[in-house]
Formats: structure tokens, sequence, C-alpha cells
């Protein structure tokens, strides 16, 4: 919903501003579209479904996956193709990935959303209407911008959205902004006052194998964007999530670990090793035998490390696989949703 076209119509209908706030409140809590909201007049409903889309998005396609998660494909209102999936939890968690951007300008090598050719920046509706989407299917209550684009590269855009999550169930210290480094973004998150949490995709231990795959790393060096992270440590006292995607025979092995070990400080940062979701890339994904070593390897050199549990990728909703595939069949039927506990 664009928040903005709500206020001003609101206003040029000479309505109170508290009308703008009812109409939120009923969007943040679920409703399907203004016919629902009850304590607005019917006229204001009528004028309000004429002239302020319920949604900025179109949904496209849903798939869902044996696991319990569900990914939606939109159109924005010029045609281009964003993603998002809800991530469903044995625990009673229900978490949002959402993209910032259509495509991605940064071409990371084993990621489907890098092939796919840049579209823009997304506007603040355009993200928080992919939140809304999934709230109106149930609770939510963690996200994390990990979908497609680079959110630091639209990090206005992506901090207006963060700043209504709230309302929408979803505390910021249960919002995170995953990168691959791109520095100025993060110092820039270091300065804002919302305790959001940071994770950074490194996937190499040094600068030539981080560059082959990650052609950012040619921009902004691993130990700048250590540096970047660490001051942004320094600020909000809030470890940092490393992102480490397990690619067989290119950063998985014994002397990788120790480099990796040797390069996070474990007080600073956490370690996801994440097993690689297949793409059309050249690559192939490490064993559960070569990621269990690694893990070990890390540990042994004082280094904690967890293995991140992989969901939807029969529906290519895992990491790396958002490509705004039209033909993705869906893997399974729809599973009752759960009873959510916070």
């Amino acid at each position: 919903m664009d928040l903005e076209l709500l206020d001003r119509t609101l206003a040029e209908a000479g309505e109170p501003a508290f009308r703008s706030r009812q109409v939120w409140r009923w969007a943040a809590n679920g409703a399907h579209g203004y016919d629902e909201m009850t304590d607005l007049p019917a006229a204001l409903r009528a004028r309000l479904h004429e002239a302020v889309p319920f949604s900025t998005l179109e949904l496209v396609k849903e798939a869902h996956a044996s696991d319990g998660t569900v990914k939606a494909l939109f159109h924005t209102h010029d045609g281009r193709a964003v993603e998002a999936v809800l991530m469903r939890y044995r625990d009673g968690r229900r978490s949002i990935c959402v993209s910032s951007q259509s495509g991605c300008p940064l071409t990371c090598t084993f990621c489907a959303t890098g092939t796919m050719k840049f579209g823009r920046n997304l506007t603040a509706a355009e993200i928080l209407d992919q939140v809304l989407h999934f709230r109106r299917i149930e609770p939510v209550d963690h996200l994390v911008f990990m979908g497609m684009g680079e959110p630091m590269m639209n990090l206005d855009n992506v901090l207006a959205a963060s700043s209504k999550l709230p309302d929408v169930g979803i505390t910021h210290r249960r919002t995170g902004i995953s990168t691959v480094g791109w520095v100025p973004g993060i110092q820039r998150l270091t300065e804002s006052d919302m305790p959001i949490r940071l994770a950074l995709s490194l996937h190499a231990p040094e600068d030539a194998l981080r560059s082959k795959i990650m052609p950012v790393n040619e921009r902004f060096s691993i130990r700048e964007v250590l540096d970047a992270c660490e001051a942004h440590y320094v600020k909000k006292r809030r470890q940092i999530f490393i992102e480490y995607v397990m690619l067989a025979g290119v950063n998985d092995g014994y002397a990788q670990a120790v480099q990796l070990a040797q390069l996070l400080d474990p007080k600073i940062y956490k370690l996801n090793l994440i097993p690689y979701n297949p793409t059309d890339s050249i690559y192939d994904g490490s064993s559960r035998n070569s990621i269990d070593a690694f893990k070990a390897a890390l540990e042994e050199h004082g280094l904690r490390a967890t293995v991140r549990l992989t969901r939807g990728r029969d529906i290519d909703a895992a990491c790396g696989q958002l490509a705004a595939k039209t033909d993705q069949p869906s893997a399974a039927p729809a599973p009752a949703p759960a009873t959510h506990s916070a």
C-alpha cells in the first residue's frame, strides 16, 4: 500500500488525519481489502478502492513447498518481477524473506538472481506490500532482506519500509539486512537508530577467490568490508551474521576453514554455513561430509558455526535461487497454517 498516496487522497477528500492511521491499522493486521474496514464510512471505502490500490504489487503465482515454505512471484505496476518467501518453522516462527530490487546489479556467480537483468530499486511501498501479502495469510514475526537485490544499494526505501514493520508484528530486533559487502550502505546503517541485524555474505576467506565468486569484492576488499562491519558492531553491540555458501572444491577446504577462523573474531561474528542450493551456475554444492569437516575445522580453531536449515529448495525458494521463473510448478498443496506463537 502506497501510504503517501493514501495520505494525499484522504487530505484531498477533507478527511481527518486519523483516517490514515485507521486504514494502516487494518492493513497491518491482515485485512484483505477496504471492504473489511468497517469503521470507515462506506463512501470513503469506495473512494479509496478507486483512488488507492490496496497493493502496489500484482500476485502472479504462488508455489508451496513440502516443508511449508511459500514463494510468491509479483509484478510491479511497470511489469518488474519481484519474489518473496514465507518460511514456517516448527518452533512457531514465521519469517519473511523480501526483495529490495527487481533483479540485482552485482552478479554474484552462484546466485540465480544475478543472472537476471537488473530492473530497478523497489519503492518502500513495494517492499512493504511483500510483507502485507504474507500477513494476510497468517501472523509473521521475523524478516530478512535477503531476497532479490542488494538492500544496501536501496537503503532509504529499505529503512522506510522497516520503520513500519513493528505495526505488522515484526520488531526491528527481529529484522535483518543481508549485504554482499556494500560498504557505504553498511556505514549508513550503522548511523541509523533502528537496531536492525546486519548479515554479511562472505563466501571466501581471501580476496582473490572472493573476487571470482563475487565481483563486488574488486570494489570493496574483505578488509574494507570487515572494517565497516566491526565499526557497526562497536556502535550497535550486536553480533553480525556471516553467511558462507558451501561450494564443492571451491571454498570448502581445510586450509580455507583455518583462514576463515583466523579472519573472524568470534566475539563479533556468528557464522552460518549454507548448503548450496542448485541453480544453473557452474558450481556444485559441498557434500554433507565436507560441510561437517569444514565446521569441525572451524571449531578446532575457535570459531563456532551453524549449518543453516535449507527451506523451500523444491520450489526454488531457498537461498540464492530467486530468479522470478513464471513456470515454476507448485511442489505440494498448501499446508494448513500452524498456530502462531510469538
